[in-house]
């Protein structure tokens, strides 16, 4: 080690359990963050300033001022770059001796096994099912370690799955359906949270580089930030799990959207903006609905548009007309897209969902209200 290096990581090599052959085995560790974003901050520049010699970045999104609130990777004025390059930056200016890679990538079965491949960790910070799945089976494969964490609204929960010792899949063997666990911009998010298990991520992640301590391997770590509590459950691996059980069915990536039922058919219409704003121009009889909510609904919204809130469609679907065509819109297609199913279902003929919902909108420079 150099002297820069032993000034800077003195705090480390005073720890028997690290030292100075710890650092060096740091130093010459890689470790894949995957999703630069709520825990894949604070988890990845902790990770850096720890000395982990070479990080790399996933994420193939571009970074929002809504995330700013709790990506603490990014800045305001990272606002459209690419998460990252934004993140890679921040990282360097943290530790320039680490060496940080870019994969600006949405990970999939077709480029995961070669990127999680080269790390000899991994850190998940993702929020969607396909991917967590994906990236389980693939760390099952490659015998890579995976350190595995959620965040929403005010709780979450973390865990370290090791090779042999079980996997995601044998915690959660199927995903949730379809709409029961909302996403961040559905449910909201403490901020903090983020930063309350990304830490601990990177302290799991640094243990199992250097083979010190109990790890998270056996347990479920459940936090509750409204109550203040922590607290574990046991978890084992499962001999039947399809991936890493004694005798697994599942040997490569799967269609993980249609296995989320993410990819089932739909009978709903979808139009882009500057369509949907042609279609309200020249059909004055449809009812324009926008299901966000009402904090979104004040901020801007599309002209001309009736507020009802997704959680209050099935009390309020009587205010709709079932002869009259149905416009439903929201932040970005997702939750107007499951009201447009429900008014389906409930013999509404003629449902159309604005892609791109609002964001689109406004970008595409339509008429607002707010």
């Amino acid at each position: 080690m150099t002297p820069h290096q032993l000034e800077r990581y003195e705090r480390h090599l005073a720890l028997p359990e690290i030292g100075v052959a710890g650092q060096e085995k740091l130093l010459a560790s890689s470790v894949l963050v995957v999703g630069a974003g709520g825990l894949g901050s604070p988890a990845s520049i902790y990770l850096a300033a720890a000395g982990v010699g070479r990080i790399g970045l996933v994420d193939a999104d571009r970074v929002d001022r809504s995330n700013l609130q709790r990506q603490i990777l990014h800045e305001d004025a990272s606002v459209g770059r690419l998460k990252t390059a934004s993140g890679a930056d921040t990282l360097r200016r943290i530790n320039p001796e680490v060496v940080v890679e870019e994969h600006p990538v949405r990970l999939v079965g077709a480029n995961a096994g070669a990127i999680v491949q080269r790390y000899d960790l991994v850190v998940n910070g993702v929020d969607n099912f396909p991917t967590r799945y994906l990236l389980n089976d693939v760390c099952v494969w490659l015998g890579k370690p995976l350190v595995d964490a959620s965040i929403l609204r005010f709780e979450a929960q973390a865990t370290v799955y090791l090779p042999g010792q079980g996997c995601y899949r044998c915690l959660f063997p199927q995903p949730p359906p379809p709409g029961l666990v909302p996403s961040c911009a559905e449910g909201g998010i403490l901020g903090a949270l983020a930063g309350t298990l990304g830490a601990p991520q990177a302290v799991e992640a640094v243990k199992t580089l250097l083979g010190v301590g109990r790890p998270l391997s056996d347990r479920l770590l459940l936090y509750d930030a409204l109550g203040g509590g922590w607290r574990s459950l046991r978890r084992a691996r499962d001999p039947d799990c399809p991936v890493c059980g004694h005798t697994p069915s599942i040997l490569e990536p799967v269609d993980y959207e249609h296995f989320c039922g993410l990819k089932e058919e739909s009978m709903v219409k979808e139009v882009l903006p500057v369509e949907a704003h042609k279609l309200l121009e020249g059909n004055p009889a449809i009812q324009f609905v926008d299901v966000r909510e009402p904090w979104e609904y004040e901020k801007v919204h599309a002209a001309g548009v009736k507020l009802i809130p997704l959680g209050e469609v099935p009390d309020r679907v009587g205010e709709l007309d079932k002869n009259r065509p149905v416009l439903c819109i929201c932040a970005k297609g997702g939750r107007s897209m499951k009201a447009c199913d429900f008014l389906l279902s409930q013999g509404f003929s003629d449902v159309t969902n604005v892609a791109e919902g609002t964001k689109g909108w406004v970008e595409q420079g339509l008429p607002t209200g707010g």
